[in-house]
């Protein structure tokens, strides 16, 4: 009985919840505490430990509870279930999709989109440098170890893109900046 339960209950986490996993907190409450699997303060507890752990807290939080619940079957059937809808649904999509991929006119405005989301993601990062490292709108003056170390970076990235055909592998990169950011401001 408590595997059909944990099925049901996740499949409805799954199924109705939309926005990632602030949009779907409120749904996973209603449901973990109408079948009683943990109480307020634990589920509060697990957000927040889901919210600091890798993958989606849905998943992290279906895993957890089945695990709890229905030991190794209740995790795997749980886990299945918060997924099963999203799955389900991308492969439909694919398959209506397919010819459209095709689609001249549709491959233009994919091109378009893509160009948006690299202005998006520059225009962040201009202003990140800018109130971050430039002291931007605040009086707050400009922090020099954060300048120096996004020119650092930034020469770093250039510089391997000359050296080697397709430069430094971003994971290599973000590894770099994270020891440099202790280096210069410590634990």
């Amino acid at each position: 009985m408590i595997l059909l339960e944990l099925f049901l209950g996740f499949l409805a986490v799954g199924c109705f919840s939309f926005g990632g996993a602030y949009g779907a907190i409120p749904l996973i409450r209603e449901v973990v505490l109408f079948y009683g699997w943990i109480g307020e303060d634990m589920l509060s507890y697990m957000i927040a430990v889901g919210e600091s752990t890798p993958g989606p807290i849905m998943v992290n939080l279906a895993t957890y509870i089945g695990s709890v619940k229905g030991g190794v079957p209740g995790a795997v059937l749980a886990t299945a279930a918060v997924v099963l809808p999203a799955f389900l649904i991308v492969i439909a999509l694919t398959l209506l999709l397919a010819n459209l991929v095709r689609n001249r006119t549709f491959q233009a405005v994919l091109g378009s989109l893509k160009s948006c989301v690299a202005g998006i993601i520059l225009a962040t990062g201009v202003y990140m440098v800018w109130t971050h490292c430039a002291g931007g709108e605040s009086a707050g003056s400009a922090d020099l170890s954060a300048i120096l170390l996004a020119l650092l970076l930034g020469a770093v990235w250039f510089g391997s893109k000359k050296i080697f055909q397709k430069g430094i592998s971003p994971i290599l990169l973000i590894c770099l900046a994270g020891v440099a950011g202790v280096l210069a401001y410590g634990w």
